[in-house]
Parts: structure tokens; C-alpha cells; sequence
């Protein structure tokens, strides 16, 4: 199947197809486009206290609980290690990961009881 560029909005309305039996009833492109650009997000600030030497990241559903991806940076000035990230709206479970070993975050008062039996740290977007 073809498909329309994103920015030809009547050719790419024009080409959706269903499966035989679904409803037809679509919003029109325009106003999809405008709730998908409009979905709200933040920056969220993280910070932990940890040794100078470690290695501080954070793992969690927005990145696929990939403990090295996202990591934190030392601040000599306050003693913390520090990150913000962007996150998009919702709900989102996290811990951090310190020289290797998982913890919920202590300032957070939020958490989730996760499928291992321990807590997660929640944030909502």
C-alpha cells in the first residue's frame, strides 16, 4: 500500500483503510495531528545522594528500565547527583541504579509494587 506524506493531510485522510467489520469513524487527519502535538510533558528533576565515585543512573518505564542509559551528574555544590529529563504525560515508575544496586527513590512519595515484590518510585506528568 501507498502512503501519503504527512504534510498532504487530505491525500493522507484519503488513504486509511479498515479491516473488514471496524467502524469507520475517524477523527478528521487535522484535528488527530493537533491532539498528537498537544500532548503534554515536562522536564522532571531527579536527584539522589550517593558517593562522590559512584555511578548513579536512572532506569525506569520511560526508558525501557535500561539501567545505563540515562545517567546522573555529580554536584560537588550540594553533594547530589542530578538529572532532568523530558518525560511525557502520564505515569511513570522508576529507581535508581547506584553502583549497580536498584533503589527507590527516598524523596519520592509515591510508589508501585512492582512484579518482583519490591517498590517502585512513581512520578506523574
Amino acid at each position: 500500500m501507498k502512503t501519503a506524506p504527512i504534510d498532504d493531510p487530505a491525500r493522507a485522510q484519503a488513504n486509511l483503510h479498515f479491516p473488514k467489520g471496524q467502524s469507520q469513524r475517524v477523527l478528521p487527519f487535522n484535528r488527530l495531528m493537533r491532539l498528537m502535538t498537544q500532548t503534554p510533558g515536562r522536564e522532571v528533576s531527579f536527584e539522589v545522594a550517593a558517593k562522590r565515585d559512584s555511578r548513579v543512573n536512572i532506569a525506569g518505564t520511560f526508558n525501557g528500565w535500561d539501567p545505563k542509559t540515562h545517567p546522573l551528574s555529580y554536584h560537588p555544590e550540594n553533594d547530589l547527583f542530578k538529572a532532568a529529563l523530558y518525560l511525557p504525560a502520564g505515569l511513570h515508575e522508576y529507581k535508581f541504579v547506584i553502583d549497580g544496586v536498584w533503589q527507590m527513590d527516598a524523596k519520592c512519595p509515591y510508589w508501585a509494587l512492582n512484579n518482583t515484590g519490591t517498590l517502585n518510585s512513581v512520578v506523574l506528568v
